[in-house]
């Protein structure tokens, strides 16, 4: 795992150098994945070269306090924006009641509105956190947490994930808590999806899954999020 975590690192470096930017910025969640990113950030290019935003919008307290958690024990720089005074007025102008679906998605639009004013502004490429365990499966907002310059971990299982964790000393507190988008007390990503990572990283990786409805899901779940993943579609004549 060490020699992945290195040749990332480099990839990250090439990145960054090839777009003459400063660094990167990224979104801090408390979560694993962001943890991670962060971690890999600052090794390969240092601390004055990586900055972790801070973005609550009507989020769980403790996701912020695992996210200062990782950034103090990493000496990451952050800053710290309060989106939900914005998402509430953006409701308001809206009108209507909307399903916490659309609300979900809303929350992480204006989080990559606000890490591109940043990136702008200090000449950084914003970095999304999926790993690729959710991006095939379309378990991300489009134009949300997928609307970034690079995706440094969309090539790894949450399982390597974990293991990248524990090797670049992400506190074990964000490693073993249960992945959830915080969207509500007691939500979380296994019980949206139906089935666990660990199910749907063999799957991925090798094609063996032993629940036949899992595995329904889980096609389902990769054909519907197909326009996710592809380019714009432009007409020509």
């Amino acid at each position: 795992m060490r020699n992945t975590i290195i040749q990332c690192e480099q990839w990250l470096r090439d990145q960054v150098a090839g777009a003459h930017a400063k660094g990167i910025v990224l979104g801090l969640s408390g979560g694993i994945d962001s943890s991670v990113l962060a971690a890999l950030g600052l090794e390969a290019l240092g601390q004055d070269s990586v900055l972790g935003v801070i973005m609550p919008c009507r989020s769980i307290p403790e996701d912020e306090q695992d996210a200062r958690l990782l950034a103090d024990s990493l000496g990451l720089k952050t800053e710290r924006v309060d989106l939900s005074g914005v998402f509430d007025s953006l409701c308001a102008g809206i009108g209507g009641n909307l399903d916490p679906l659309t609300q979900s998605n809303m929350k992480a639009r204006l989080r990559m509105v606000t890490l591109y004013a940043f990136a702008q502004s200090r000449n950084l490429l914003v970095c999304g956190t999926s790993n690729r365990s959710e991006y095939e499966t379309g378990y991300f907002t489009k134009y949300g947490d997928s609307g970034v310059d690079l995706m440094p971990l969309a090539g790894f299982l949450k399982r390597d994930i974990r293991a990248m964790a524990r090797e670049l000393h992400v506190p074990e507190r964000i490693i073993t808590k249960a992945p959830s988008a915080g969207l509500y007390e007691g939500q979380t990503d296994e019980g949206d999806m139906g089935f666990t990572y660990d199910v749907l990283d063999e799957y991925l990786a090798s094609g063996r899954i032993d629940d036949p409805k899992a595995k329904e899901r889980i096609d389902v779940m990769r054909r519907r999020s197909e326009h996710k993943r592809k380019p714009i579609p432009i007409f020509h004549q």
